[in-house]
C-alpha cells in the first residue's frame, strides 16, 4: 500500500484507452486481425523455408516469387476440399470445436501494445495509442483467453467418436494444465517487479532495463511453457503422428482442419508477442539503437522493433522444430511437474523476498547477502537430509537377503516379487564345439581370420 492508501495495482494511467471513436476502434481491430493473418501466412512459408535450409532441401518455390504464396495456396486448397463429417461424431460439438479453438487465439492480441500509449501517432487527425485497449488486469485476461482455447482441442477429440483423437485431446488437456501453472508463476515474477498487470505499464517499467536481464529464470520458464502451450515440437504430443496418427484433428478435413492449423500459428504469434511485452522491452528499441537515436521509441518506429522481436521468437519456434526430436509423454509431464513448477515456485519466492527487502530500503549488497545465506542454508539442510536418507537405504539393502523363489509352487508360473530372484535355468552343455561356417569365398580379411580362406581354397580345389 502507498502512503495515500491506494494499491499499486490501481496506479496505471489508462486514460488514453476508451476514448477513441467507434470507427477508430474498428480500424484498430481490423489491423490486429490483419497483423495476425499476415504474420501466420508469412510464418508458414518461413517455417518451410528455414526447415528446408536446415535439412538441405529446396522448400516451396513455385507459388509466387520465391514460393511466398505457398501458404495462401494451401489455405485455398483446404477450403476447396470436401468437408466430411464422421458418422459417429457428435455433430454440434464436432463443428463448434474448431471455432472454439480459433477464436480465443485472436482475442489475446487486443491488449498487446504495439507502441507507446501517450497518443504519439495520429490516425485521420485523432491522437491515439498504438494498442487496441488495455486493462488493469490485462495479463489475467491473456491467461483466461489462453485457457479457453484448450476446450476446442479437447472437444474435438471427444466429439470425433474415435479412439486416437480422444487420446490426443486428453493429452493436450493434461499438457496445458501442467504448463500453465509454471507459466502463471513466471508471470507473477513480472507482476512483482512492475507492480502492475497492465501490459502498457509493464513495458513502461522496462525503460531502463528489460526484464530478461532482471528475471532470466522467469524468461526461460516462459519460453519452455509457451512451446508446450502451443503444442509445438518437441512438445507436439496431442498430434503425435507416430502413435496417434494425427491426434485430435485426425477426423477433420477441409476448412475445419484449416482452422485448427490457423489456431496453432496464431497462438505462436500471440505467445511470442506476450514474451516480447513481458521480457524483451515490448516496443522499445534494442540497446545499441536507443543509446544514439532519441527518436527510436517515438512515432511509428516502435512497431518495427516490436515486429522484429516477434519474428525472432517465431524463428526460435522453427529452429526447435528442425532441431529437437519429439519427447515421450512421460518426459513431457515429468518436465512440467517435477522441474518447471518447483523451479518457478522457488524463483517466485526468491523474487518476492528481494522485492520486499528492496521496499524496506535495504541496500542491494545486503539483499544479495541475505539471499545467498538463505540458499546456503537450504543446500546444507538438503545435504544432511540426503546423507541420512542414503544411510537408511543402505541399512535396508543390507538387511534384505535374496529370498528363495519357486515360480511353479502354485502349479503355474508366476513372476517374482520385488526382492525375489528366479532360480538359474539348467542348460545342457553341447556335445562338441560348434564350428563357424563362412558363406562365400575368401573376399574379406575377416573371412581369412576366421579360417574362411582355407575352406574356400578346399572348395575351389574340389
Amino acid at each position: 500500500m502507498s502512503s495515500t492508501g491506494v494499491s499499486p495495482l490501481a496506479l496505471e494511467d489508462l486514460s488514453m484507452f476508451g476514448t477513441d471513436p467507434w470507427w477508430l476502434v474498428v480500424i484498430k481491430a481490423v489491423f490486429c486481425f490483419a497483423f495476425l493473418m499476415v504474420t501466420v501466412l508469412f510464418s508458414i512459408v518461413w517455417e518451410r523455408k528455414v526447415v528446408a535450409w536446415m535439412q538441405l532441401r529446396i522448400g516451396p518455390n513455385r507459388h509466387g516469387p520465391w514460393g511466398m504464396l505457398q501458404s495462401l495456396a494451401d489455405g485455398i486448397k483446404l477450403m476447396l476440399k470436401e468437408d466430411l463429417i464422421v458418422k459417429r461424431a457428435d455433430k454440434v460439438v464436432y463443428i463448434l470445436a474448431p471455432i472454439v479453438a480459433a477464436i480465443p487465439a485472436f482475442m489475446a492480441i487486443a491488449v498487446i501494445p504495439f507502441g507507446p500509449s501517450g497518443g504519439e501517432i495520429s490516425i485521420f487527425g485523432h491522437r491515439t495509442a498504438m494498442q487496441l485497449t488495455d486493462l488493469p488486469i490485462a495479463m489475467l485476461y491473456i491467461l483466461a483467453v489462453a485457457s479457453v482455447g484448450i476446450y476446442g482441442i479437447v472437444l474435438a477429440g471427444w466429439s470425433s467418436g474415435s479412439t486416437y483423437p480422444l487420446l490426443g485431446g486428453l493429452r493436450s488437456c493434461a499438457q496445458m494444465i501442467s504448463y500453465e501453472i509454471a507459466m502463471g508463476a513466471a508471470f507473477a515474477s513480472v507482476f512483482l517487479y512492475s507492480g502492475s498487470m497492465s501490459t502498457s505499464e509493464i513495458v513502461a517499467q522496462q525503460h531502463d532495463r528489460w526484464y530478461i536481464v532482471l528475471l532470466p529464470v522467469s524468461f526461460l520458464i516462459y519460453i519452455v511453457t509457451m512451446v508446450g502451450e502451443t503444442n509445438r515440437a518437441p512438445f507436439d504430443m496431442p498430434e503425435s503422428e507416430g502413435d496417434l496418427v494425427g491426434g485430435f484433428n485426425t477426423e477433420y478435413s477441409s476448412i475445419k482442419f484449416a482452422m485448427f492449423m490457423l489456431a496453432e500459428y496464431v497462438n505462436m504469434v500471440t505467445v511470442s508477442a506476450v514474451s516480447v511485452t513481458l521480457f524483451l522491452g515490448g516496443w522499445r528499441a534494442p540497446w545499441p539503437v536507443s543509446t544514439f537515436w532519441e527518436g527510436a521509441n517515438h512515432g511509428w518506429w516502435p512497431m518495427l522493433w516490436f515486429v522484429v522481436k516477434v519474428q525472432l521468437l517465431l524463428f526460435f519456434f522453427i529452429w526447435l522444430r528442425g532441431t529437437l526430436p519429439r519427447v515421450r509423454y512421460d518426459q513431457l509431464m515429468k518436465l512440467g511437474w517435477k522441474v518447471l513448477i518447483p523451479v518457478s515456485v522457488v524463483w517466485l519466492m526468491l523474487v518476492a523476498t528481494i522485492r520486499t527487502l528492496r521496499n524496506e530500503n535495504y541496500s542491494i549488497g545486503n539483499v544479495f547477502l541475505y539471499v545467498a545465506g538463505g540458499i546456503l542454508v537450504v543446500l546444507v539442510l538438503s545435504y544432511i537430509v540426503d546423507m541420512f536418507r542414503d544411510r537408511g537405504a543402505r541399512e535396508a539393502a543390507e538387511a534384505e537377503k535374496p529370498v528363495a523363489f519357486d515360480p511353479m509352487a502354485g502349479g503355474f508360473p508366476v513372476p517374482p516379487l520385488p526382492g525375489q530372484t528366479l532360480p538359474p535355468v539348467p542348460r545342457r552343455r553341447p556335445r562338441r564345439e560348434r564350428e563357424l561356417i563362412v558363406s562365400g569365398g575368401p573376399d574379406t580379411a575377416s573371412d581369412e581370420s576366421l579360417g574362411g580362406s582355407s575352406d574356400g581354397k578346399e572348395a575351389s580345389d574340389g
